[in-house]
């Protein structure tokens, strides 16, 4: 083979190989990365007793001396009281508050399943278990000690129903011995993933207290969470203009901590979030750890001291919802940066805009991945038209390159000029076989990431046995298929005669069939369609030439 042919082979062999590496590299595993700390070890949460509380008041003075606007209001909470639970609905979900350290037990959303199955439970965010693992748990130190499951009392009973835009707002409020006040507010919105939260604290008596409180997100931790080995679970947090994502393995060698350019703090799966967005002056650090089998948020608040009378609030936004485009850029706050495509981003978006437009016409994804690909195989047709008809062209001159070949066998070098005079007086490219495939490269990455994090794809139907685009097909049909089309693709693909460079060509539909085994079945979809949509139009090439 003279060194075009050579060319032409590696190209080849490099193409079969792109979508392997392209994955691990634009597609790791799962990151191992873990921040540096911005502390050399993050302490734990301090959880107090009720013993412990008890011994902050006898530091104290006598709360009845104490010189306040309205004595009226210092009282004790009932630390053994029995918890209560408030259920809230809302057009988006179902929550369940406890009493108990006015705390978040249980969150479920209304709009998304478990399974594709429409009676499967739905999603929970927050599983109703051990009262360890509830969330927006609030505890503080020193002269704000407070245990996470602290007795609140509220006005609040029974069930709050809340709908469109209306919106209600919880009321907890706790009072220690040492008379400092705790009042934790939660605002609801009917049509809203987002909850206004608060803490306001008031020291009641006359003594001046100073401390730390925390508000800790709290997420029980479970191998099913990691769906797949190309998106990320776990904790991850916005730092400046950087999304700082921690492998939860990695907390176990110890905690990391941010304190500069905090903007929220998160737990994410695949495709759904809980967050929190710290008001202004609100956090000093956010610390990320792991307790057992919880992942934990907390957000930390500057050391301050408050003077008897005096009080200070701390505001919070929460979102627990999915990763939809729509609500995170509504919530604000740069929520909306959680969604992205990767090193395609640039590419995938414009294509996710054209699914989702193409998906509100014909409310079928897969009838909106199908005529995304015409649309994308219309602006490439050009290019490839040009390509396969320089092929074909090319496969025409096989007579002459091989007396070219027998001429000139012992002179490597003036075959080589001989052979580029040749493609060059005919206007062949001599690596034209693999060219339509490499330009398809980076939107089939692009369209890959599209598919497989968007949570508009999960669980979307398509047809018959395709129930859900985001998942492989179950019974491997459209691979099989797509590898079909694709060996009917490489026998009409005009090549030159030597055997080497054929072999290597028949491989690339057995290995991209292996390949698109477990793709989601919207990626599967569209490669089958673009491989229908080749071969016509390599059909029309070869009637022309004929």
């Amino acid at each position: 083979m003279n060194s075009s042919e050579n060319k032409n082979l590696v190209l080849a062999m490099v193409l079969m190989l792109a979508v392997w590496l392209g994955f691990s590299f634009f597609f790791p595993p799962t990151a191992k990365k873990q921040t540096q700390p911005a502390v050399s070890q993050v302490e734990q949460p301090i959880v107090v007793t009720e013993k412990q509380e008890r011994e902050v008041v006898e530091r104290t003075i006598e709360v009845k001396d104490a010189d306040v606007a309205d004595p009226a209001r210092v009282f004790v909470s009932e630390t053994s009281a029995p918890a209560r639970e408030i259920v809230v609905e809302t057009d988006k979900y179902l929550a369940v508050f406890t009493t108990q350290g006015a705390r978040l037990v249980s969150f479920k959303l209304k709009d998304y399943r478990a399974t594709s199955d429409p009676s499967s439970p739905l999603v929970e965010m927050f599983e109703t278990a051990p009262q360890r693992y509830a969330t927006l748990r609030t505890t503080g130190s020193e002269g704000f000690l407070l245990s996470g499951d602290a007795s609140f009392e509220t006005s609040t009973t029974g069930l709050v129903e809340v709908s469109g835009t209306e919106q209600t707002t919880l009321r907890f409020q706790h009072v220690a011995p040492n008379g400092m006040q705790y009042v934790k507010t939660f605002v609801i919105h009917g049509d809203e993933y987002t909850i206004d939260t608060s803490l306001e604290l008031q020291n009641v008596g006359p003594v001046p207290l100073r401390g730390v409180v925390n508000l800790a997100l709290i997420q029980r931790w479970d191998e099913s969470l990691m769906t797949d080995s190309y998106s990320f679970s776990g904790p991850a947090t916005l730092v400046k203009d950087d999304i700082e994502e921690v492998d939860v393995d990695d907390l176990k060698e110890g905690s990391v901590a941010y304190s500069q350019g905090l903007v929220w703090t998160s737990f994410q799966t695949k495709y759904f979030l809980s967050a929190v967005v710290p008001g202004d002056r609100t956090v000093e650090r956010i610390q990320i750890l792991r307790n057992g089998d919880a992942i934990e948020n907390v957000l930390e608040s500057p050391y301050f001291t408050l003077q008897g009378g005096e009080r200070r609030q701390f505001d919070y936004l929460v979102f627990i919802g999915p990763k939809e485009p729509l609500a995170l850029t509504a919530a604000g706050h740069q929520l909306d940066e959680i969604v992205g495509f990767g090193f395609f981003d640039l590419l995938a978006q414009p294509l996710f805009v054209v699914l989702t437009f193409l998906y509100g016409y014909f409310k079928n994804y897969g009838v909106a991945i199908i005529l995304l690909t015409v649309l994308i195989k219309i602006i490439f047709w050009p290019l490839t038209h040009k390509s396969y008809s320089s092929m074909k062209s090319m496969q025409k001159l096989q007579p002459e390159m091989q007396k070219l070949r027998d001429k000139f066998k012992n002179d490597k070098e003036r075959l080589n000029k001989e052979m580029m005079a040749l493609y060059k007086t005919h206007s062949v490219n001599p690596l034209g076989g693999c060219l339509p495939m490499l330009v398809q490269i980076p939107v089939f990455f692009a369209l890959y990431q599209v598919l497989l994090s968007s949570i508009a794809l999960r669980h979307a139907p398509f047809a018959f046995w395709l129930m859900d685009l985001s998942a492989k097909d179950p019974y491997y049909i459209t691979p099989l298929l797509m590898g079909a089309s694709m060996f009917v693709q490489q026998k009409m693909t005009p090549t030159t005669a030597d055997p080497m460079q054929a072999k290597i060509f028949m491989m690339m539909p057995v290995v991209f069939t292996f390949m698109f085994l477990n793709f989601p079945s919207g990626l599967v979809i569209y490669w089958l369609v673009n491989n229908l949509l080749t071969i016509l139009q390599q059909y029309f090439i070869h009637r022309k030439a004929t």
